[in-house]
């Protein structure tokens, strides 16, 4: 095992107590409006790169605001379940966990093969299997050492966070990237606009959140890569309807 898995295994250990002991919230409203878990025979198969095995010192939960990323994408078969509406409308859904490393991210690790009904257990917070298969591939192997704790660690963060209304939001005048950083700080305790990351694409809709942790998986401050847009940059929210 690389000291790299040892060093998250540590923290997932000091993570789990935190949430029984109700540190981290546990009530935190649905994003995933109606979503029942489907049925899954398999696994979709991903095509591995160059390893780049590097010392974890932080993390990434990157959250995509799915509104947004179906906006022309409701009539794809690729992305069906999340974008056609058939399976529940979904608010945020996870991208991904990113284990980091200073400037860079430790990828394509080599690890065992997901399970299919490990990954069935995150299709409501993730719902394209063939991206959760490759996160766990790309990024949970540089993490631990099976794919049912990188999957774990993913529901423990995402089910922890609280969800400001995102469409209220989206009707504030002047919007900007700041403001969204501080409304989820405000809806979140321990959280703070600094350790918030806001993208937006080039026209200055959201696209998604990346939350900033430590080694520890507490929130950090994030670097100017994955901070994304300037507080004063004007945001715009799709709201999907």
């Amino acid at each position: 095992m690389t000291i790299s898995r040892l060093a998250t295994i540590s923290s997932l250990r000091s993570l789990l107590p935190a949430l029984a002991l109700g540190l981290i919230p546990t009530t935190a409203s649905a994003q995933a409006y109606q979503c029942s878990l489907p049925r899954l025979s398999q696994v979709p198969q991903v095509e591995s790169e160059r390893p780049r095995r590097l010392p974890v010192t932080g993390y990434t939960l990157a959250l995509s605001w799915s509104p947004e990323f179906c906006r022309f994408r409701e009539d794809q078969r690729r992305h069906a379940r999340q974008c056609s509406g058939r399976d529940g409308r979904f608010g945020f859904t996870v991208h991904g966990l990113w284990p980091s490393s200073g400037r860079s991210w430790p990828q394509w690790c080599g690890g065992p093969d997901m399970r299919a009904e490990e990954l069935r257990k995150n299709l409501c917070i993730s719902p394209d299997a063939a991206l959760v298969t490759r996160q766990w591939e790309k990024h949970g192997t540089c993490m631990v050492r099976r794919p049912a704790t990188y999957l774990k660690v993913t529901r423990i963060l995402y089910n922890g966070l609280r969800w400001p209304d995102f469409v209220r939001i989206s009707r504030e005048d002047d919007l900007t990237a700041g403001t969204i950083r501080t409304r989820f700080a405000d809806a979140n305790q321990g959280w703070f606009p600094e350790a918030v990351g806001v993208h937006l694409d080039s026209k200055g809709w959201l696209e998604e959140l990346r939350l900033c942790y430590d080694k520890r998986f507490m929130p950090t401050a994030c670097d100017r890569r994955r901070f994304g847009a300037t507080n004063g940059e004007a945001a715009k929210i799709w709201r999907g309807l």
